[in-house]
């Protein structure tokens, strides 16, 4: 008996590491739609850096997690996907760059963006826009089927959760390559 009274605070500690872990250094995040195709499939499950946006702020090309902002709603009217869950994306704008779509092709300060990583281009139309100060425009990699920054605007800074750092599930897909 005295044995099991021993375990419970290393059980208890145990529990209070890992919660501390999970709010402020790191988290486990599980990939559910197709928006970051081909890159990140579903069923994908990544770790989530969450210490390093404290130190350093998103560069461009930087998968993302954040908190959905209000206008995300427009893209779930139907809430096929909780509204309030944490979206990863691709950071394409960063505060001060002019974003534009047209043709099939985006513009990063007046200069197409080279991006290996999608299978086929935007088929919609967005208007020169400047990204604010303290925001980032982001887009899903699956151009035609994510719910990102071209519906919304861009995400505030203070809505950044932590930067994808490694994709540990399912194991022949191990690694960093986003």
């Amino acid at each position: 008996m005295i044995s099991g009274l021993k375990r419970r605070p290393r059980i208890g500690l145990s529990v209070v590491f890992a919660l501390l872990i999970r709010t402020f250094l790191g988290d486990v995040r599980y990939i559910p739609s197709e928006s970051m195709l081909p890159t990140l499939q579903v069923g994908d499950r990544l770790i989530v850096d969450k210490i390093g946006m404290r130190f350093r702020e998103p560069q461009h090309g930087d998968v993302i997690v954040f908190s959905p902002p209000d206008g995300a709603i427009e893209c779930n009217p139907n809430q096929q996907l909780p509204i309030r869950e944490a979206y990863i994306k691709r950071t394409i704008g960063l505060p001060g760059d002019t974003i534009e779509v047209a043709n099939g092709i985006v513009y990063r300060n007046d200069e197409p963006l080279e991006e290996g990583y999608i299978t086929e281009p935007p088929q919609y139309e967005l208007p020169l826009l400047v990204v604010p100060a303290d925001s980032y425009f982001v887009m899903g990699d699956n151009r035609n089927a994510s719910c990102d920054s071209h519906v919304w605007g861009p995400v505030p800074a203070e809505n950044l959760i932590g930067e994808a750092v490694l994709r540990i599930w399912p194991p022949n897909r191990f690694g960093t390559s986003f």
